[in-house]
């Protein structure tokens, strides 16, 4: 007898001693049967007879009985659930290894198995747990088995090399509870496979997040907004910055508005481009059916269905995932597609919607910004749930920054808290600018890996530009670029832009561009390894020196007033530029980009910064021996000497101007020794040295007439009249400031201060003159806050206050004197010769008010903002002209008289 013969003999055997009690049913099917039939014709009953012969063997081995054999289908029943689950990987073993007429012609058969209490009566079995493992069948894809979690507790032990993963609870067709599926896992099996085909009760597939989502209130509402417009929204944006987890995020939210389901597809694994449909497929739980287009299986299952479809990480395979995005949404009019790339799709009525990263900046109602937000919240994980403590609050924000909010970067720095205090973390962030392998396998697990998966798709020219960009430190104009690459740098830039390499801001006055720090770091790094960085650096150096000369000259190249406001947003690439000529670049060029800064940085408080520069720069002009002109040195030295008495570094101050009078006589420049000299009578006056002060002042002046560079002595004129002021000389004190009018009108670099305006309001004040006083006043202060000097501002607050002292105002004078004293300890700037004075004035409105009354109200000054302060300032009316005054004030516009500088004799003494 044949073994087929004998496994049908033994089968009808089975039949009539059908086990009882726990009894292990088993039901098969071939997956996509019709379509193999109509696929094979004629040839599909041979292979279905093979097909029952090789189960029928295998069943019959492990004394499996057959009650029912119906087309493609077996119901049959075991008295062991461990022979049930041999039976299953045997036969499918078999149907893998039996040589088929085609590879197409192979049978795919789904299994599935439930264990429950059955007795059988005349030779079949009327029990709910027959339906139970039917419905287990049902869920699962070909080639797969699946069993019950009874029938999973009753195998004893299974064969070496088999095991049952666990599924998770769901819902089968017909059934009020949930239950929980295994899949048997085997050599020589299959052990991937799409979600269960089961009714689980909420219709969707997407990954449960291991980790809190954390902020993006804004970016929610947009984009679950843009989605409601839009069939096709794709999020774009750089690696790591969080696209998946927020689309995720937007898609569980709207899991109620489609009743047929939200499906993620992660297309990150999809290597090939000819599967990129059936990796899409995976997320409906369809497989391929034999001899059809997997795209004309997508398009049928969704053509009446109201879907969302999420597919992730789609930018490597593009090509080939647009024609099939394109056939969907002509074919499936309820369907929406939610994609995440790091550029655009390409396709008409595709709604790009680039993501920010996390906000920085912490909400008006207190609270973490949402990137330190996200550090709190993983370094607490970190940690094992130890809570940062406050004082780490400004290290984390530092560190929240320095990564731009790239969630991938903060989530990296956060597990560097387990070993790291947030100020270790913060001192050591370019390590991690910089970790992790370049060619990682998985393109996630670093900043490295992932920026440097996105450069291997660049051509030559967008990669060279990618490098040549990342010596910008802050945002730049399309000008900028093109001066930089030195071409027309559009079509490249366009290319790092859609692959978000490149963040295209819009603004009012144009559209600028930035690179995230994280790909800026990992583009400096391919510079230097391309050999290009010394190009590429004096580059960005002259530019840096073009956009400084620029920022000075009106469109047709004509001077205009020195604004410390245009000079903000280059600050961050001056010191870039700094930087480079400091550790690889000329020295000369370090000192020129200093001078641009050179008020900028006393007006924002930063003249220790500017010390520090200049001195890296005398180290590498020693340790290189280059050669700096005479008068390059004089003007740093010049320059370096305000920074010191700014800072009240004032012994230091008098010796570098010492130093820079030496190098302008060594230069033969006049006007430039004339303007050192003029700047002599600071440090003199702070170290207390007045007379000499003084004697020098009026020795500059002369040598200024003799040279005929009066100009060049203009603030000799400013600190001699501030020495007569203060001596009481007032009509002195006026004549001369009235004689530096004109020549403080003619220096774009000074006009802006309006210090004449400033000294003539204080001289207003001692004679008394309140109208006087306060239109100079004013007239300064607006000057001064429009040109961005908020050094000089703190000056100008403290004399207005002491014009409503003197005006009955002594309320308002005590806010103005916190609020300026406040503000100079913010810009940790010296008071210098105005000390003695402003430290007298607040004196006498303390006497006035009372210690109680002052110190509150010089406490609510000190908390207001300077804007806020200047504006009080500002709305302090103007005094009652009846009242009297000795001048009528010259506003901005007046036309002062000109009075000649006076030069006393030598030998009379000042």
């Amino acid at each position: 007898m044949s073994p087929l013969a004998w496994a049908e003999v033994k089968g009808l055997a089975a039949r009539f001693h059908l086990p009882s009690g726990q009894v292990t049913f088993l039901f098969t099917d071939i997956e996509g049967s019709t379509r193999l039939a109509q696929l094979l014709g004629d040839g599909y009953r041979p292979v279905l007879n093979d097909h029952r012969k090789l189960m029928r063997l295998t069943f019959s081995d492990c004394d499996g009985a057959e009650l029912l054999t119906e087309g493609d289908s077996f119901f049959v029943a075991f008295a062991d659930a461990t022979a049930a689950l041999t039976a299953c990987v045997t036969a499918q073993r078999a149907l893998a290894g039996h040589t088929w007429p085609t590879p197409a012609a192979r049978p795919r058969v789904r299994m599935g198995l439930h264990t429950g209490y059955a007795v059988p009566h005349a030779g079949e079995y009327a029990t709910y747990e027959v339906h139970r493992a039917a419905r287990v069948a049902a869920a699962a894809h070909g080639g797969q088995v699946l069993c019950s979690a009874s029938t999973a507790r009753r195998v004893e032990e299974l064969p070496e090399g088999l095991s049952l993963m666990d599924l998770g609870l769901h819902r089968l067709r017909d059934f009020d509870d949930r239950e929980r599926l295994f899949q048997l896992v085997a050599p020589g099996l299959e052990s991937r496979f799409p979600r269960p085909r089961t009714m689980d009760a909420t219709p969707h597939n997407l990954p449960a997040a291991p980790t809190s989502f954390i902020g993006r209130v804004d970016e929610q509402v947009k984009l679950r907004q843009l989605i409601g417009e839009q069939r096709l929204v794709t999020v774009v944006g750089a690696g790591g910055a969080g696209k998946s987890r927020l689309a995720v995020a937007v898609a569980t939210e709207l899991v109620d508005s489609y009743p047929d389901g939200v499906w993620f597809a992660d297309l990150a694994s999809v290597t090939d481009p000819a599967l990129i449909a059936v990796g899409v497929a995976g997320a409906f739980g369809l497989r391929p059916e034999p001899g059809r287009p997997m795209p004309d299986t997508l398009v049928e299952h969704a053509a009446r269905r109201k879907c969302l479809l999420v597919l992730d990480t789609c930018d490597h395979q593009l090509s080939s995932l647009a024609p099939l995005i394109t056939r969907m949404l002509a074919g499936c009019p309820g369907l929406t597609v939610l994609a995440t790339s790091r550029e655009p799709i390409g396709l008409p009525g595709e709604a790009v919607w680039r993501i920010p990263s996390l906000s920085v900046t912490a909400p008006a109602d207190g609270g973490p910004s949402d990137a330190v937000a996200l550090l709190l919240d993983r370094a607490t994980a970190a940690r094992g749930g130890r809570r940062a403590d406050p004082a780490e609050m400004p290290h984390f924000d530092r560190v929240a920054r320095r990564l731009d909010g790239l969630p991938l970067a903060l989530e990296l720095a956060a597990a560097r808290l387990r070993l790291l205090a947030a100020g270790q973390l913060a001192e050591r962030i370019e390590d991690l600018l910089l970790s992790g392998p370049g060619d990682s396998p998985n393109r996630h697990e670093t900043l490295s890996a992932t920026v440097s998966w996105s450069y291997k798709t660049l051509g030559p020219r967008a990669a060279k530009l990618l490098r040549y960009l990342s010596v910008f430190a802050g945002p730049v104009e399309l000008d900028a670029i093109e001066w930089l690459l030195g071409a027309d740098p559009l079509d490249p830039l366009a290319v790092l832009v859609d692959k978000s390499l490149v963040q295209a801001e819009p603004t009012a006055v144009g559209t600028t561009y930035r690179m995230l720090d994280p790909i800026r770091a990992y583009g400096q790094r391919k510079l230097v390894q391309a050999g290009e960085e010394e190009a590429a650096r004096d580059r960005h150096v002259a530019w840096c020196r073009h956009a400084a000369e620029r920022a000075g000259r009106d469109a047709e190249g004509r001077p205009v007033t020195l604004s410390m406001h245009t000079l903000d947003p280059l600050a961050v690439e001056l010191r870039a530029a700094l930087r480079w000529s400091t550790t690889g670049g000329d020295v000369r060029e370090g000192l020129r980009l200093a001078g641009a800064l050179d008020q900028w940085w006393r007006e924002r408080g930063l003249a220790r910064e500017g010390r520090v520069w200049l001195y890296r720069l005398y180290e590498r002009m020693t340790s290189t021996d280059a050669p700096v002109p005479s008068r390059e040195l004089a003007m740093a030295y010049h320059m370096h000497a305000a920074h010191a008495g700014v800072d009240g570094e004032f012994a230091e101050a008098l010796r570098f101007s010492q130093r820079a009078e030496a190098a302008a006589r060594q230069a033969g420049d006049p006007g430039l020794l004339v303007r050192v000299l003029a700047g002599r009578g600071a440090p003199l006056v702070d170290i207390g040295l007045t007379a000499e002060a003084e004697r020098s002042c009026w020795e500059t002046l002369r040598l200024a007439a003799e040279l005929d560079v009066e100009a060049d002595a203009l603030f000799a004129v400013f600190y001699l009249a501030q020495l007569l002021w203060r001596r009481g000389e007032l009509d002195e004190s006026a004549n001369l400031l009235a004689s530096a009018r004109p020549l403080e009108a003619a220096r774009p670099a000074e006009r802006g201060r309006r210090t004449v305006d400033m000294l003539l309001g204080l001289v207003a004040l001692e004679r008394g003159d309140l109208v006087a006083a306060h239109e100079h006043l004013q007239v300064a202060l607006r000057s001064r806050m429009a040109y961005g000097f908020g050094a000089r501002a703190v000056e100008t607050l403290n004399a207005i206050g002491v014009r409503c002292h003197l005006g009955g105002l002594p309320e308002t004078a005590a806010m103005l004197f916190g609020a300026s004293e406040a503000e100079r300890g913010r810009l940790r700037c010296s008071a210098g010769s105005y000390a003695v004075y402003w430290a007298e004035q607040h004196s006498r409105t303390r006497a006035l008010l009372g210690d109680r009354r002052f110190d509150a109200l010089y406490a609510e000054g000190s908390a207001l903002p300077l804007t806020e302060a200047v504006a009080v300032a500002l709305a302090v009316e103007h005094p009652d002209l009846s009242s009297g005054g000795v001048y009528a004030a010259q506003s901005a516009a007046s036309e002062a008289p000109t009075v000649p500088i006076r030069v006393k004799p030598n030998n009379q003494d000042h």
